[in-house]
């Protein structure tokens, strides 16, 4: 048996009980997001085009299997700056921080959330493997459509960041929309000069470049 396989769908998952991570009104994440280039979003907007190459948007991509806008989004995020860095700049180990005007964000959540949590053993027990945080995106997104669907009561995954040691990320759908602050609590473009010295600390703990 393959370590990674496809997912025998929602059914079949819906027959192992999953892990939960529960987080709580006041939980404050941190997310980086593009202010410019192909997908711009918000700060607090859910990315409805997909689905992209990120590793668990459960969008359904369209008759000729291209990515289209739909009702289903994700807003990917972390407990901490860092982590988000880590995630977002992992292809080139490099933080860029002009290059389709990319921002940080702090936020809090104002309502509770259920997320499904694939940083212990639940991967391996549902016939997943921990593989699902670091092997083929293609396939952490069909098993990502497969949890939305078994699971309509979740809003999300909370999942270990393999770029920053194991660190947990978060990837909400769009059913966590109302939870997140009206308001940020920190909103700024990584371009500031007062972020410097964050991302300089940052780059340095990460091993990455910083442009």
């Amino acid at each position: 048996m393959a370590k990674f396989p496809q997912p025998k769908g929602a059914a079949a998952i819906r027959a192992t009980t999953p892990d939960l991570r529960h987080l709580a009104p006041g939980t404050v994440l941190a997310r980086v997001y593009f202010s410019a280039g192909l997908h711009p979003v918000r700060w607090n907007e859910f990315r409805r085009y997909g689905p992209t190459n990120a590793r668990f948007d459960h969008h359904l991509p369209d008759a000729q299997g291209q990515a289209r806008v739909q009702e289903r989004a994700v807003l990917y995020g972390a407990g901490n700056a860092t982590t988000c860095l880590a995630e977002v700049f992992q292809q080139t180990r490099r933080i860029d921080r002009v290059r389709d005007a990319p921002w940080l964000a702090v936020f809090e959540l104002r309502r509770p959330l259920k997320l499904l949590d694939l940083s212990g053993t639940y991967p391996t027990r549902v016939g997943a493997s921990m593989a699902i945080n670091t092997g083929s995106r293609v396939r952490a997104r069909a098993w990502a459509r497969c949890f939305h669907e078994a699971f309509d009561e979740l809003q999300g995954i909370y999942y270990a960041s393999s770029m920053h040691a194991n660190q947990g990320a978060i990837a909400l759908n769009e059913r966590a929309l109302q939870a997140v602050a009206e308001h940020p609590m920190f909103n700024r473009a990584l371009a500031d000069d007062a972020l410097l010295d964050v991302l300089k600390h940052a780059a340095a703990e990460l091993g990455y470049g910083l442009r």
